[in-house]
């Protein structure tokens, strides 16, 4: 058997996931979590990130949108910041790959929030991409 995945939105999918369950084999593993982010939230998150690297400075620093994402998640998820093991420190952080869609949406909420407070101009996430 393969690994399968099933979105449960409706009666058929909930019948063919409880049947797959039924038909696993011993020792299979089932697990029930809710879906993870959306493509249009992934796409909005990094042309948020591309925004704030080009037009915010942090403590005189322009930063990467990797950076601004590591520093969004920390700060929205109050992270765990401790010393590195050959110095400055590590920000012990959460994956964007694994939020769930209402963390995704407030992560772009708290990122509004923040932008609207540093005089960001928000871009066209379908503009970027094109």
């Amino acid at each position: 058997m393969t690994r399968r995945k099933f979105l449960l939105v409706h009666d058929t999918a909930r019948a063919n996931a409880a049947d797959c369950v039924l038909k696993a084999p011993q020792g299979y593993c089932v697990e029930v979590k809710p879906a993870t982010r959306t493509l249009e939230q992934n796409a909005k998150l990094w042309a948020m990130l591309g925004d704030l690297a080009r037009q915010v400075q942090w403590h005189g620093q322009m930063l990467s949108p990797e950076n601004w994402k590591d520093m969004c998640t920390a700060a929205l998820k109050r992270q765990q910041v401790v010393p590195g093991i050959d110095g400055g420190f590590v920000v012990l952080g959460t994956s964007t790959r694994r939020m769930t869609k209402p963390e995704m949406g407030e992560l772009i909420e708290f990122m509004y929030a923040f932008g609207a407070q540093h005089g960001v101009h928000w871009s066209d996430p379908a503009e970027i991409a094109a």
